[in-house]
């Protein structure tokens, strides 16, 4: 960890910090010290206050087998590149401690007077003013970075090997499912929806066992105590089944779905959420180490937005060394190592929420008022149908009837056929005349034939003589 120092008119100060899990391979150094160091130094710079000096911890618990005095000697390299790099911005480093095993050493104090080879012993938790102070105004006094790690490193016992078993079989199922663009949003749907019922499951059994504020979780702060905190993890565990922690895993896998998943940050949800993410970075088990990336990171940001750093800055650190290209761990592990404010984060994410509930809302709006639209047409043209059956039955009979009453009637006694005309001079035409003004001779009248006959013959033997007077 890196510590700024300001001296405004002679009254010193502390200012950012920038902090980092120390890589397990040695080559990474460098580009960790530069990367840290620059970090700290343009964070201060953009906060207006160019750091006189900075203090370097360097803080690991030996490995087995490993003195603390060895764990100090194998670090020193490290310390000397963050100098080398803190030099080049133009800011001093004026200490670099290394502290392990309760006690520290100094890499910049020569004289073995002040600090000894086997290094000073530290002052006993709980001994000085300030702990007291602390624990007079409520503050909780938090473990050790090898206690968080332990919520949130992989299992290691028997079970191990069902969850990978689990993981194996979903993963058969769910990749597929995943990778086709069709069934992507209906996984992160069935995703985000068994994660709501596990945490649901969560806030349940807190309430059940009297525990307020969750799991080892403050209800204010999101601080997690250490007294109980096995007890916890173990229960969350036995609520959450191999099969929906794989599920959980794979499709969290999913940037969308992750992102949908970081919404759950404040509030009521804040705490069953960050319970879940360590379950599941505990369940990401033999070759599924890599998956860890997504639990941590949302395990990073929970912590973060609930105001602990501490347990932010650790499991954004685990989720880099997961995967050390997780783009969403790097921008959050940089932006709380700088010591920005969570809050700009958060009105962006409550911002997404809103506008899509918003979205979902009208998408169902216009679902209804479509469907509405299309039971209303089936009934109009239930309707049509009914109504064009009858009335294409009485359209014929209503034209029928209407030539009928459009058909001449006779107008002489009604005892004769209908279109025939009646005997007498009333019905008989007159006979057209010829060109020189003679009467036309009269056709011989057919038997049988009747009066009407005679008078269709001569009026076709006047048309005949018409024609010839016009030739």
């Amino acid at each position: 960890m890196l510590a700024a120092l300001h001296d405004r008119d002679g009254r010193g100060r502390f200012g950012g910090r920038a902090r980092l899990g120390i890589p397990g391979n040695a080559d990474d150094w460098a580009s960790v010290a530069r990367q840290l160091t620059e970090g700290l130094v343009k964070g201060s710079e953009r906060r207006g206050a160019l750091p006189e000096s900075i203090v370097a911890f360097l803080c690991q618990d030996p490995k087995d087998g490993e003195s603390a005095r060895e764990v100090m000697e194998r670090l020193r390299p490290l310390a000397q590149l963050l100098r080398t790099a803190c030099g080049a911005l133009d800011v001093p480093v004026i200490e670099a401690l290394c502290i392990s095993d309760g006690r520290f050493w100094s890499y910049c104090c020569p004289s073995a007077q002040c600090c000894p080879s086997d290094g000073t012993p530290m002052g006993l938790p709980g001994t000085s003013v300030l702990a007291a102070a602390a624990t007079y105004a409520g503050l909780q006094i938090r473990g050790s970075l090898r206690e968080f790690r332990a919520r949130l490193i992989p299992w290691e016992t028997a079970a191990a090997l069902e969850q990978e078993s689990a993981l194996n079989a979903v993963s058969m199922a769910l990749i597929p499912r995943i990778l086709d663009d069709e069934s992507r949003t209906v996984v992160a749907t069935e995703t985000l929806d068994l994660a709501h019922r596990v945490m649901r499951r969560f806030a349940d059994s807190t309430s059940a066992a009297g525990v307020p504020g969750g799991s080892g979780v403050s209800p204010v702060s999101g601080a997690t105590s250490v007294s109980g905190a096995l007890s916890a993890d173990l229960r969350d565990d036995e609520l959450l089944c191999h099969d929906e922690a794989a599920t959980l895993i794979l499709g969290l896998q999913d940037r969308t779905t992750r992102d949908r998943a970081a919404e759950w940050m404040e509030g009521a949800e804040a705490g069953p959420a960050l319970r879940l993410w360590r379950a599941l970075a505990r369940r990401c088990v033999g070759p599924y180490g890599e998956h860890a990336a997504a639990p941590l990171t949302l395990a990073g940001w929970v912590a973060w937005s609930s105001g602990d750093e501490l347990e932010a800055r650790e499991a954004l650190a685990m989720a880099l060394g997961a995967d050390p290209g997780y783009l969403f761990a790097r921008l959050l592990h940089q932006a709380c190592n700088e010591g920005l404010d969570p809050e700009s984060i958060r009105r962006c994410l409550r911002k997404e929420r809103v506008d899509r509930a918003g979205a979902e809302t009208i998408a169902s709006s216009a679902s209804s008022a479509s469907s509405a639209s299309s039971a209303s047409s089936a009934s109009s043209a239930s309707s049509v149908d009914a109504g064009g059956a009858s009335g294409a039955a009485s359209t014929p009979s209503t034209r029928v009837a209407s030539r009928r009453r459009r058909k001449p009637r006779s107008t002489g006694s009604a005892e004769g056929r209908p279109g025939s005309r009646p005997s007498g001079t009333a019905g008989t035409r007159r006979p057209r005349s010829t060109a020189d003004g003679s009467p036309a001779p009269e056709a011989p009248t057919r038997a049988g034939d009747g009066t009407g006959g005679g008078t269709r013959s001569r009026r076709g033997a006047g048309r005949h003589g018409t024609k010839q007077g016009e030739t």
